[in-house]
This record gives C-alpha cells, structure tokens and sequence, in this order.
C-alpha cells in the first residue's frame, strides 16, 4: 500500500468506525468485545484489498456479515454472554429511547447468531429479503421464516418491545 492508498485507508476507517462499530455490536448480540474483533478482522482483511475494491462501505459489511457467520457456525466457539437484568421501564419520556436501547440489546444477546444476523440485515440495514438471502447463502424462504420467529421471539423476551416491533412490519 502507498501513501496515498494509506490515507485513503486510513479516512475511511476514521469517517465509517463509528457506523460498523454499530453494525458489529448488533451482528455479535451487544457483545462489545466481541463486536471489536468482528471490525477489526473486517478492516484488516479490506486493508490487505483496499486497491482492488470500489465501494468499501460494502465490502467491508459483506467481510462483517460473513465473518460473523463463520463464527457462529464454528461448533467451539459457543459462548455465552450473560447480562443482568433489565430495569422495569417507566412511562415514555427523554430517556425511552435510551431504555428501549438497553431491552432491545438484552433481548438480542438472548437470540441466536443467526436470528440477530436477519434482523439486522432485514431491518437495521433495511435489506430485502432476497438480498438477505443472497448474502446469507441461504432461501428467501428461510430468512422469511427466521425474520418471523426472530421478531416472535424478540415479542416473547421483551413485551415491551411489541409496539415498536409492530412499527418495523
């Protein structure tokens, strides 16, 4: 890599941190170490192709959502992460978007990897189901019924999610 290439590199990864750091810790279930390895593995594979490669956003989300896969399908690397319990939630007021963020992270850590996968995709990234299909390796049908029972479960862990998962549909 070149100079030029390097700060290129090196833009990149100060402007879209904070987006994939984002995007790992929904994909890893709010497991934020977890999520650090999963962007820095993705930064370091774009790195090595940072020339060849047009739209980085992408593919580095494509390394993430592949990486991420391969993790959870890896049979030793079951681990658990376990979380205290979620405070009783007041009334809506200023801090209930901050509320919801924390039963929403609670009740993702509590979904397999393959059900955060689709909900992320589907509705974090607002892919269709196609597209998530595509990426996943798997049918349309599949990520239609893995969406459906991830959002059935999401209602069952976290009731007071049902309203704003009605809005997501």
């Amino acid at each position: 890599m070149d100079a030029e290439d390097e700060r290129g590199f090196r833009e990149f990864v100060s402007a879209r941190s904070p987006a994939l750091m984002r995007l790992g810790f929904l994909l890893t279930g709010g497991d934020q170490h977890a999520a650090e390895d999963l962007v820095q593995a993705a930064l370091a594979k774009l790195a090595s192709r940072w020339r060849r490669v047009d739209a980085p956003e992408a593919y580095t989300k494509q390394i993430m959502y592949r990486q991420q896969i391969s993790w959870w399908r890896a049979t030793g690397r079951r681990v658990e992460v376990v979380r205290g319990a979620v405070p009783d939630l007041p009334g809506r007021d200023r801090t209930h978007q901050s509320e919801l963020r924390v039963v929403l992270r609670a009740a993702l850590a509590k979904l397999t990897a393959r059900q955060r996968t689709v909900l992320v995709l589907r509705y974090f990234e607002d892919l269709p189901d196609h597209e998530v299909a595509r990426r996943l390796g798997c049918s349309v049908g599949t990520v239609r019924s893995t969406a459906h029972r991830s959002l059935a479960r999401l209602r069952e862990i976290a009731p007071e999610l049902a309203e704003e998962l009605e809005a997501a549909k």
